[in-house]
């Protein structure tokens, strides 16, 4: 459909992201090949043509929609043509990337795009136009990533270096390589209002913030990243928009439920009148990660707040359209959901909504009660016991986790793989949810903390780390954001108030110790300090070992649930075993003291007498400069006896007859 000025509209009906996506077939081969990337284009926006720009959006209760387009001190307002059906657009000649506009709706605003790719100002200022076929690609061979074997690093932009920047980041691509983890997982880097924000108050979802560079910055990263051998994976928040800066109202109040809402305030309208385009915007969202920046992957944020009654889930037909686009690429997605419910990592036909995985805090919230004793909020449902350590790693989540009021959580199967459960001893909100962003090495000893890490990087599900967590960063990791004054004073506040619950911040005076989420300093002190990869070197060179193991262990690299075995031994030892045919490996987990383990007391995992037990490695002999290899095994006539040190975990190899 070509409008009065030429622009040229989405088709009323059908798929409106696939229409865009060139597929190749190789008859010689019959495989599929990617072309490039700016074959896919979204519904809306400003997108780049052969003469000039078309600009189109959706405001079906407008009556008239134009676009302002600013050069210097001069604005040019040009009249989008409609539809019929709540579609607007107009095609500019002579117009290309880099020219800045925005739109007026019945008059009013103005407004930036919904779609824009790029705010250079903030979130109330002009968009840029952004041609996003300009960048030269080096990574056709690169081919993506898949869940099975999967090692994620979770980072936040702004804090990850000094300058904060997709730049700078660059330049600790080879570190992360060296650790031997296979993809980076950016928190959101959508456009979120001022200079520091976690990200989850984005608001111009296609926009890279401007506080870390420009769109062609984070290609640059997603390249070089492919060049070392890594995958990219995207935090992306669809459940919510922030508090400043939003104006999709502006354009249609159908962007949001009049029935669903969440802890953030209205949920978007995944369900309702004029549904259509909202879910077409969430798609959009997610395709242009995939194809405009080559991502790997996603993370949805709290899809338990993605509330739709369609009979196809927006969750299930957005990871479809993302795959598509991949164009023979392979992706993965993941999903934070609190309802722990693992069928949405099963297939279509299994009933599932096609993820690769979810995020399984089980095992990290057991493995916190356990070490700190904590006991609050909703700690208060977990044991923290070596029990129930054993049953999150054998099924992957717990079966019966309740809450306060509801149960959670569906039956698992032994199809339902490994690779689905991301467990972790850390992320971000683990950390930043904390009063002071306590790191879990800042409030237990440094040998109970590396005992940890050995039992998340040997079990058989993905874990993720958390950066700085492979060296025991001494810096906090704090809530921190850039609000004006008025709202930022509303949002301390609030920050402070959410922990009044909490025994040792029953008196608001202490509550006020509370780093301000809107001081710089705050922001800063959360900053890492890279140079304590060296200062801290035993502990990264474990990590380094622990990995390289998972990596190219012929047992360890099986990440297979049917062939692990976890059991709590004591109450203060967990024992992992893990096999393939008749090659076995056993890391026993010592959070108290020196302990030896007889026959008998490893009679739970049957292992065999032999006098075949190889020691691999053992944490506390590394931490304290040695290799991490030295007697734990000794032979009796009874069969033999472990001896684990204290606060310590230990790797045994031996090959059963």
């Amino acid at each position: 459909m070509v409008g009065r000025h030429g622009g040229v509209l989405p088709p009323s009906g059908g798929d409106v992201d696939k229409q865009w996506v060139t597929l190749v077939t190789t008859p010689e081969q019959g495989a599929t090949e990617r072309m490039p990337s700016y074959d896919w284009k979204p519904a809306f926006g400003a997108n780049i043509d052969e003469d000039g720009v078309t600009f189109a959006v959706w405001a079906p209760d407008a009556r008239r929609v134009e676009v302002e387009l600013v050069a210097n001190d001069s604005v040019r307002v040009v009249d989008l043509d409609p539809s019929g059906d709540g579609r607007y657009s107009a095609h500019v000649a002579g117009l290309g990337p880099g020219a800045l506009y925005r739109f007026r709706v019945d008059g009013n605003g103005p407004f930036p795009d919904p779609y824009s790719r790029y705010q250079p100002v903030d979130v109330h200022g002009p968009s840029e136009v952004i041609d996003p076929s300009a960048y030269e690609w080096r990574d056709r061979e690169w081919d993506g990533l898949r869940a099975e074997g999967l090692v994620i690093y979770e980072a936040h932009v702004g804090t990850m270096t000094r300058a904060g920047t997709f730049n700078e980041f660059i330049d600790e691509l080879d570190a992360l390589k060296d650790l031997g983890v296979s993809a980076i997982e950016l928190m959101p880097v959508a456009q979120c209002p001022g200079l520091r924000n976690w990200g989850y108050d984005g608001v111009d979802l296609f926009a890279p913030s401007n506080a870390y560079g420009r769109p062609d910055d984070l290609r640059r990263l997603v390249d070089e990243a492919h060049q070392r051998g890594l995958g990219v994976i995207m935090d992306v928040v669809y459940n919510h928009l922030g508090p400043e800066g939003n104006y999709l109202r502006a354009f249609a109040t159908s962007y949001f439920s009049d029935r669903h809402s969440t802890p953030w305030g209205d949920g978007l309208n995944w369900d309702g009148a004029d549904s259509r385009w909202v879910r077409q915007f969430a798609i959009d969202n997610a395709c242009s990660w995939i194809a405009e920046f080559h991502i790997d992957g996603l993370r949805l944020d709290a899809t338990h707040a993605l509330i739709d009654d369609s009979p196809v889930h927006i969750v299930q037909e957005l990871t479809q359209r993302a795959r598509e686009v991949a164009s023979g690429r392979s992706i993965v997605v993941f999903a934070e959901d609190g309802r722990h419910e693992i069928t949405r990592a099963r297939s279509l036909d299994a009933g599932g909504e096609g993820l690769d995985g979810i995020w399984a805090d089980d095992f990290h919230h057991e493995v916190r009660v356990l070490l700190t004793n904590a006991r609050e909020n909703y700690y208060s449902a977990y044991e923290g016991t070596t029990l129930r350590i054993a049953e999150a790693i054998n099924l992957g989540l717990e079966q019966d986790f309740t809450s306060a009021d509801h149960p959670v959580g569906n039956p698992i199967t032994e199809d339902d793989p490994a690779s689905a459960f991301v467990f972790c001893i850390q992320n971000h909100d683990q950390v930043g949810n904390r009063p002071f962003g306590e790191r879990l090495h800042h409030e237990v000893s440094l040998d109970r903390y590396l005992t940890a890490s050995a039992l998340l990087l040997c079990a058989p599900e993905t874990p993720l780390l958390f950066m700085g967590q492979e060296f025991a960063a001494s810096t906090p990791f704090l809530y921190f954001t850039d609000h004006p004054q008025e709202l930022g004073r509303l949002v301390t506040h609030g920050r402070r108030d959410e922990f009044a619950g909490f025994r040792m911040f029953h008196d608001e005076r202490l509550r006020d110790t509370i780093p301000d989420p809107q001081a710089e300093t705050t922001f800063l002190a959360s900053k890492l300090d890279v140079t304590e990869r060296e200062t801290n070197a035993g502990v990264l060179e474990l990590y380094r070992t622990l990995l390289g193991l998972r990596r190219n262990d012929p047992v360890l690299s099986i990440n297979d649930r049917r062939q692990t075995e976890a059991v709590a031994l004591t109450a203060q030892v967990v024992a992992l075993h893990r096999w393939v045919g008749q090659d076995h490996r056993i890391l026993i987990a010592n959070f108290g003291a020196a302990i030896d383990l007889d026959q008998t007391a490893m009679s739970a995992l049957s292992p065999p007498a032999s006098d075949g037990w190889t020691l691999m490695l053992d944490t506390s002999g590394m931490t304290r400069g040695g290799s991490g290899i030295g007697p734990a095994h000794e032979s009796t006539e009874r069969g033999f006896t472990l001896h684990v040190p204290a606060r310590a975990a230990a790797i045994w190899s031996f090959t059963s007859s």
